[in-house]
């Protein structure tokens, strides 16, 4: 029986029914909480008795869900609806194969093109271990955009041990006809291994591509017959008719690829769908980047592979496009060159989807073929590792790297290495299987570059909460474990390592406790020796033909340089302005390619204060739109303390906003580095953490009233930031950060000798201590159980914890009474927990007020009366175009 419309199938509202077929009903919905329109697919209620159906319809969910890929129907959601299981997917725009052949042959280049895509997405399944085993036309789906999309994973399955006496008992055999003389469907598709009960590999879906291929090209089923037996013995035992005898304009070396996918035996065909896309794109005279897509596309870049058993197919092509090329060779080399123009677009993210910037990380990466863009991003309250392909129209996230930072790409732009968990990691960029390279030292921030030569070079970064590095560390591609090459002095901080062309030299940059030592370095993966290039504090990239390009006031520029005697030339030239960058660490996010292609942030920091009642919603905005950080709300609630960033530095300067004069105040002065504020409970003094002048960051307290100095100093350590004052003005607490330790929770008495002690040390991290209104109780972030939550401990008795959280947890906020706990969810949604304090802690189960979108993680605090939140909200389209990228940039240079 259909759904009726307007129905809710969990959260999704049914809209129209699009189709039904042996597998189920598939039905247009509306999916309230991301606001887009899906697909869900639900198995009709006369079949959920049948546990095969259900079986299989579990397994097409589990298959697809697993995959990630443009050219794979991407699976949202899987759930029940009134005991029928059911999965929701993207909704597509478009027509199947089926319905775009409609019985005639595709022109050569359509059909190449589709096919690659297909290659493609077989390939990303293949790598998981999944084999489709049904494909055919109907299961092929053109976008109107041009892309392909392969559906239907229902009788995929995961590989299994070969048994070549294993029966396979439920080979797909649909007729699509069953009147005599009609051709069969999924019969006609099927390999010959298939045909006869043996057991599959992903070779079974190489042939079935053949047949798919062969029919885009000549019109004509490969295999057919009067009955299913007739068409099954085809493929046994017959070989279809030669393309060249229904479309002369196909090319030998076309169809001895499409032959190659046709062979009876599986040891004869094509060995991978990757080798497969590589032979059609050897022989087709365009890559697959070619395909059509409304973004700008960079010019394709040569790929250089060596595949002996593809010898036989080059050499044809070659010999193919010499033979052709022949009659125009002469007018060709006659035409004036074609100057390339320099070109500029903007690249968007999906929606709900939030790059990652920090000032430690290098989080947007370029691959040196300047055909894709990896960044790190935020969805769902989860990082991860996203893939762009510049002639795509949106990217895609790479399961299994949740939780990456700085990726950086192999020379060939096959891989992806990035840090997670503790560990150097490695990745396909079209999705495949995830490789430990090594662990890591210790667990910070790092960042990587990947040699010509296979060695991969990392550097780790801030250590105890200074300005400071351990070294650069060397370590193979393959595996292995890392030996520190070049180890930093105390004090110092070498970070941004880049290798260059001939895999033996690098550029790192290297800040000195001398000034006139800082600056871009050179170094050698044969000597332990460098030298100083350049003073600058940035981070630096090497470009063919030759350039370095780093950042100077906010301006990236590029500045000729001599690869082969590690000299600079001539003046830098500007390339980007008003470039978004930190110079205590050099950070700056720019990635460019070896063939011309330049991508870097955009300005993603705009945000607007506003208030909120607990409903969510909006009550008042408070002053402009800004680039506006680290809240901290006065204990009278008339004034907010914020960071802002400097432009012209990257540096961050505090802000006093009057909320009831709606004015605004600067706070600190010179060049560093401050944030992180906190009002004493009387609202007269700020304490905020204030880095580097003296390569060490530092506490500093004074009068909120002060707007001239720089403030007075306790100490000056390891420190990360101070996150609360008690309410009797005795204790600041703060976090530290440990390289054996992590984070941890120290306090600071302001009375007597001052002399810091540590609250919490644990091998966990604990972060945003806030004290209770009587001061009894610290509310604080662990990660002790694999990931951030809320717990409760007593200040006086550090032992005893309660957790509070239940999905994640982060910001904690008290209210001024003590009654209640505020704090945000995995999934950003502001939480409530009613407390009661005795002897013992007791809490409420959590409960959701409303959601927070804010691009620092719980940027946000609550009035003394817990009925209004000030959220440091997300300007709206803030982050929707957060990357620009720029072909041909060196052409502006020449002009």
């Amino acid at each position: 029986m259909a759904i009726a419309l307007g129905t809710y199938v969990g959260r999704y509202e049914i809209v129209s029914l699009i189709g039904a077929g042996g597998m189920g009903e598939v039905y247009r919905a509306k999916d309230p909480k991301l606001g887009r329109d899906v697909a869900i697919k639900v198995l009709p209620e006369a079949f959920s008795a049948d546990a095969e159906r259900l079986r299989r319809f579990e397994q097409e969910a589990q298959a697809a869900g697993t995959l990630n890929h443009p050219n794979i129907l991407s699976i949202y959601d899987v759930a029940t609806h009134d005991g029928s299981l059911y999965v929701v997917s993207e909704l597509l725009e478009g027509e199947t194969l089926r319905e775009r052949m409609n019985g005639a042959a595709l022109p050569p280049r359509k059909a190449i093109d589709h096919a690659l895509q297909i290659a493609h997405g077989l390939a990303a399944a293949h790598e998981k271990g999944i084999v489709h085993r049904d494909l055919k036309p109907e299961n092929l789906f053109i976008t109107k955009d041009g892309r392909v999309k392969i559906l239907d994973f229902g009788l995929a399955k995961l590989i299994e041990p070969k048994n070549e006496s294993a029966a396979q008992t439920d080979v797909p055999t649909r007729i699509v006809h069953t009147n005599p003389g009609a051709v069969m469907g999924t019969a006609g598709y099927m390999s010959p291994e298939q045909v006869r009960g043996r057991s599959v590999d992903h070779r079974s879906d190489i042939f079935s591509f053949g047949t798919v291929l062969y029919e885009m090209l000549s019109g004509n089923r490969a295999f057919k017959g009067e009955s299913a037996v007739e068409a099954l013995n085809a493929i046994l035992k017959e070989d279809p008719p030669d393309l060249s005898t229904t479309n002369s304009m196909i090319a030998p070396a076309l169809e001895r690829v499409v032959r190659h996918c046709m062979e009876k035996s599986p040891e004869e065909r094509f060995q991978s769908a990757r080798d497969l896309a590589f032979a059609l794109e050897a022989v087709s005279g365009f890559s697959s980047s070619q395909t059509f897509a409304t973004d700008v596309v960079p010019p394709p870049s040569v790929r250089q592979k060596s595949r002996e058993r593809l010898a036989w197919i080059i050499a044809g092509a070659m010999l193919l496009g010499l033979l052709a090329a022949l009659p125009f060779a002469v007018s060709y080399f006659r035409r004036a060159p074609v100057e390339a123009n320099v070109i500029r677009f903007p690249v968007s993210l999906p929606d709900n989807v939030k790059f990652v910037a920090d000032v430690e990380m290098h989080n947007l990466s370029i691959s040196p073929d300047g055909q894709r863009l990896a960044f790190v991003a935020e969805s769902e309250g989860q990082k991860m590792l996203w893939v762009r392909s510049l002639n795509a129209l949106a990217a895609q996230s790479l399961p299994g790297t949740e939780g990456a930072i700085s990726p950086f790409w192999s020379p060939d732009s096959r891989y992806l290495a990035f840090f997670a968990e503790g560990k150097l990691k490695k990745i396909e960029a079209a999705g495949g299987s995830l490789q430990t390279v090594c662990n890591m030292p210790t667990e910070a921030e790092a960042v990587g570059t990947w040699g010509h030569d296979g060695t991969i070079l990392f550097t780790i970064g801030v250590v105890t909460g200074r300005i400071s590095s351990q070294g650069i560390y060397r370590v193979s591609a393959g595996g292995g474990v890392p030996t520190l090459l070049i180890k930093t002095a105390e004090g110092a901080f070498n970070y941004w390592v880049h290798f260059l062309p001939d895999g033996r030299h690098f550029l790192f940059f290297a800040r000195n406790e001398k000034d006139e030592d800082s600056g871009i370095h050179v170094g050698s993966i044969d000597s332990a020796e460098t030298k100083l290039l350049l003073q600058t504090r940035s981070r630096v990239e090497y470009t063919p033909p030759g350039y370095l390009l780093y950042v100077r006031d906010s301006t990236l520029l590029a500045q000729e340089f001599d690869a082969d005697n590690l000299r600079l030339t001539g003046e830098p030239f500007p390339v980007i302005e008003r470039l978004y960058f930190f110079d205590k660490t050099g950070w700056a996010e720019f990635s460019v390619s070896e063939n011309g292609t330049l991508a870097h942030m955009n300005n993603i920091w705009t945000t607007q204060l506003v208030w909120f009642d607990r409903g969510g919603r909006e009550m008042e905005r408070i002053g402009a739109p800004g680039e506006h950080y680290d809240l901290s709300l006065s204990p009278d609630g008339q004034k907010v303390v914020m960071a802002t960033t400097d432009k012209q530095t990257g540096s961050g300067d505090l802000w006093i906003h009057d909320i009831a004069r709606d004015t605004r105040t600067r706070f600190t002065v010179g060049s560093s580095d401050d944030g992180k504020a906190i009002w004493s409970p009387d609202g007269r003094r700020l304490a905020f953490f204030s880095c580097c002048e003296s390569g060490k960051s530092t506490l500093r307290i004074k009068e909120s009233s002060d707007t001239t100095s720089s403030g007075g100093s306790p100490f000056q350590s390891g420190f990360h930031g101070p996150t609360d004052w008690s309410s009797d003005g005795r204790f600041i607490i703060y976090r530290e950060n440990q390289p054996t330790t992590q984070g941890d929770l120290w306090v600071l008495p302001l009375f007597g000798e001052q002399k810091a002690f540590p609250f919490l040390q644990t091998q966990f991290e604990e972060n945003g201590a806030r004290f209770s209104p009587d001061g009894r109780w610290i509310a604080f972030i662990s990660n002790e159980s694999g990931r951030d939550e809320i717990y409760v401990t007593r200040f006086d008795q550090p032992g005893e914890k309660w957790r509070v959280s239940t999905a994640g947890g982060i910001s904690p906020r008290w209210r001024r009474d003590g009654k209640e706990l505020f704090y945000i969810a995995a999934d950003k949604k502001l939480m409530s927990v009613s407390v009661k304090s005795a002897a013992t802690f007791e809490a409420s189960a959590p409960t959701a007020l409303f959601k927070i979108d804010t691009i620092i993680e719980g940027d946000y605090e609550a009035a003394g009366d817990g009925q209004r939140f000030l959220v440091n909200s997300i300007v709206a389209g803030a982050q929707s175009l957060p990357f620009t990228v720029v072909l041909n940039w060196t052409k502006d240079l020449k002009r």
